[in-house]
């Protein structure tokens, strides 16, 4: 299991495809909320569970997932 105190803000995050997902805003209540400035968030916060992350390395989160699944799985509240 992935320590979430590991996942930096401004963190790139990226599927297991390496396809980019998001930007990390922050980290709370076991979920990952990514900026809404991010050009792949349409003006939106998204919100991804810490349970998706496969790996932390350096500034990359790399999820367990491909990129549009977890965009077809991702909360906006």
């Amino acid at each position: 299991m992935i320590d979430a105190a590991q996942i930096k803000e401004h963190a790139n995050v990226v599927g297991s495809d390496g396809e980019h997902v998001g930007t990390v805003d922050h980290v709370n209540n076991g979920e990952i909320k990514l900026t809404k400035k991010d050009p792949a968030a349409g003006g939106l916060h998204h919100f991804i569970p810490v349970d998706f992350v496969q790996s932390i390395e350096g500034n990359t989160v790399k999820l367990d997932r491909p990129a549009e699944e977890v965009k077809r799985e991702w909360s906006t509240s």
